[in-house]
């Protein structure tokens, strides 16, 4: 009986709670710190929360904070949480020649987004792919660009490091002052950047992009059309960026304590950070006016595309609602996009997930409000970063108080997971409603 409830959203949500667990345990051990002293449960599972959420939020400096160990088993966390830890069973039991059971594929196509595609055995393998050659590229850069400042070995480690943490949108850092020390430095911005969309896109897209050059169509020599997926992807990514690094720009223009030409460099880079919930920051957001927060608070809320390590409600989903407001204000019965039809099944699975993620959000302001002394912007900044898995903070996080830390970790497993997982593995299996009732009369708007 107990067996026949683990239905795969549960069973994804209850892996994701024992790896926290497990290595929450391991981050209070004396040898995860520095110092040599446990660090407190509560404080070493919001880190681990975090981590495998690709957040980037701490509580501590973890470039101070933890040993190589400790930072270590974070760094493990934040490629499990990138991929999803069913990448990584799929990854061992290929290598020891075992088959996935039909249960552990129904895991998996939730755990890497439901990819259209028939084999998904065979796209986590393209997944897996995808992702070392973005991260060993990336970690080639950095550590050539740090040699120059470091030693060989350190220059090799801070580039892994961060070229793993900047393709799995996770945004955490191994300088006090997360990268704030290179907001002049084209290199770091452009390969931290280009990780950062990389791995936000999502592995169907940048296949589907792969595919639709280089593949052909069976028996003809037509390249194959991308899917409506990548063309929307492809459409609201870029909207939203560029909208972003204007709004920022503008919010900044003034500000002293920075040149017109790191002043752009900045708004580049947080814009792209916020789109793509990677949480990296080149200057204190502490300090940024409120144009330029409430920018980033809509980016981060919107967030990255489904099938890649970003959170947020995706670039497809908020595309998606426009595109039905569209529709629904030039009285047409069917949402149309590039020439397709998007079933109503899908529309209303957007729908859901934005109204679910704003109560979710405005659920955890309200807590926050009571238990938290900061201002309503800190607060709300706080929570849309949570939610969105983005990492971002306006200097609040350090300071929360232990109804705080476990409000925000339950806000980023929810952001990770997804609101409608969520809800799923509380209901359960489907169930087919017997009767069909008759229309009922509501009035909206």
């Amino acid at each position: 009986m107990f067996y026949s409830t683990l239905v795969p959203h549960r069973l994804l949500l209850f892996g994701f709670i024992s790896i926290i667990l497990l290595c929450s345990y391991l981050l209070t051990l004396p040898v995860a710190s520095a110092s040599g002293n446990s660090q407190p449960f509560i404080d070493a599972m919001f880190i681990a929360t975090s981590a495998i959420s690709t957040t980037g939020l701490s509580v501590v400096d973890i470039s101070t904070f933890y040993s190589t160990f400790g930072q270590i088993i974070i760094l493990v966390l934040i490629q499990i949480g990138g991929l999803g830890y069913m990448i990584f069973i799929v990854l061992v039991m290929f290598g020891l020649g075992v088959r996935l059971s039909l249960g552990g594929k129904l895991i998996l196509e939730e755990s890497v987004g439901s990819p259209p595609y028939k084999d998904v055995i065979r796209f986590s393998k393209i997944v897996i792919f995808i992702t070392f050659i973005f991260e060993f590229l990336g970690a080639i850069c950095l550590s050539l660009y740090w040699m120059n400042e470091f030693s060989v070995g350190r220059a090799i480690y801070l580039g892994t490091f961060h070229s793993i943490s900047a393709f799995c949108t996770a945004g955490f850092s191994l300088f006090p002052n997360n990268l704030s020390a290179y907001h002049d430095s084209i290199v770091v911005n452009t390969v931290v950047n280009i990780l950062c969309i990389g791995g936000s896109v999502g592995f169907i897209v940048i296949y589907d992009i792969y595919y639709s050059i280089f593949g052909k169509i069976h028996e003809t020599d037509l390249p194959k059309r991308m899917l409506t997926h990548t063309k929307l992807v492809l459409t609201v990514l870029p909207i939203l960026i560029v909208t972003g690094i204007f709004l920022i720009y503008v919010s900044e223009w003034n500000a002293p304590s920075l040149a017109p030409k790191d002043r752009f460099l900045s708004s580049i880079f947080h814009a792209i950070s916020a789109s793509t919930t990677t949480g990296f920051n080149t200057s204190d957001l502490g300090t940024m006016k409120t144009l330029g927060l409430t920018t980033m608070i809509i980016l981060m809320y919107i967030g990255a595309s489904p099938g890649g390590t970003g959170g947020g409600v995706k670039t497809t989903t908020f595309g998606l609602l426009i595109s039905c407001i569209v529709s629904v204000i030039s009285m047409k019965d069917e949402v149309i996009l590039f020439n397709r039809r998007i079933p109503s099944i899908t529309k209303d699975k957007a729908i859901a997930i934005c109204v679910s993620s704003i109560l979710l959000i405005m659920l955890a302001v309200l807590i926050l409000s009571f238990t938290e002394n900061a201002s309503f912007m800190e607060i709300v900044f706080e929570s849309v970063s949570a939610f969105g898995t983005v990492g971002l903070s306006t200097g609040i996080t350090s300071s929360l108080s232990t109804a705080g830390k476990l409000v925000i970790c339950i806000t980023m497993l929810i952001g990770r997971v997804g609101p409608l997982a969520i809800g799923y593995s509380i209901k359960g299996k489907r169930k087919i409603v017997p009767v069909k009732y008759p229309e009922g009369v509501m009035l909206v708007g």
